[in-house]
């Protein structure tokens, strides 16, 4: 029984401590005390209470734009966003300090998170890639600016695996043509791939289905247009057979080849 009772009068007492923080908090936020305002957010936030940090924050960076508390503040608002995973908003926000601060002592690191969060922010390759470039912009301008930065390394490899997926999105788009059967807009699409990403890992997958496209095109062709794109197409077909003399469709490249040129040999020339 006293156990029990015990248990009961410490819940009622974290219930009150609870509701006086909640209350407490609540005429912070309401207060017009910008100091105390100041003072309370950077106590929230080193106490890792992001979100409540965050709101008060957002009610004084303009308090203090201009100021000298305003250049931490707003770096600090920006560091927020990103502790409560707003990295879309955060890169916003560390790319605004490091414009309005060049000459910070937050600037690098600044620059820095504004290319990181736009990284994180950066959505799988099927879907829209507004983050995933701008995150690329800004790691370069942040090389750029820092040449001699210990986080260059890790700056490349970031690039890379983005770079990577955009690669990823230009083939998978590309394909598609392909799959669907627009054998002419996939010719077009696979080989604007290729000169968009020249070091594609999907290059000999480009390469092959760019060809087959233009031959599988040429073929349901009308007579009158037969004989230019099959010739066309023999000309994508012999770029991937001397690019991968061995490569692992060139068994089926070697096929159509053979048939495109007894094409070319029996069809009429069309002018």
């Amino acid at each position: 029984m006293r156990n029990y009772t015990f248990i009961k009068l410490l819940a009622v007492l974290m219930v009150s401590v609870t509701l006086y923080s909640c209350t407490g908090y609540n005429k912070l936020l309401k207060s017009s005390d910008y100091d105390l305002k100041y003072e309370k957010g950077f106590e929230y936030y080193n106490k890792q209470k992001y979100s409540k940090a965050l709101q008060i924050f957002e009610q004084i960076t303009s308090v203090y734009r201009g100021l000298e508390k305003g250049e931490k503040l707003m770096f600090y608002y920006a560091m927020t966003n990103f502790k409560v995973k707003d990295y879309y908003s955060a890169g916003y926000y560390f790319r605004k300090f490091a414009s309005t601060y060049p000459h910070s002592e937050y600037n690098e690191e600044a620059m820095f998170m504004s290319a990181f969060c736009y990284y994180l922010d950066s959505p799988k390759p099927s879907l829209d890639q507004e983050s995933t470039d701008m995150a690329i912009a800004e790691f370069e301008l942040f090389i750029s600016k820092y040449p001699n930065t210990t986080r260059k390394d890790s700056c490349n490899m970031l690039l890379d695996k983005l770079r990577h997926k955009l690669q990823v999105k230009s083939y998978d788009n590309a394909y598609l043509y392909y799959k669907l059967g627009y054998y002419k807009a996939a010719n077009v699409a696979l080989k604007n791939s290729i000169n968009d990403y020249p070091d594609s890992p999907f290059k000999e997958e480009i390469l092959y289905y760019s060809a087959k496209s233009m031959y599988l095109y040429a073929d349901m062709s009308v007579i009158e247009k037969k004989h230019e794109r099959f010739r066309e197409a023999q000309r994508d077909l012999n770029e991937y057979a001397k690019v991968f003399p061995e490569g692992k469709f060139i068994r089926d490249v070697n096929k159509m080849s053979a048939n495109t040129q007894e094409q070319l040999n029996t069809l009429p020339v069309i002018n």
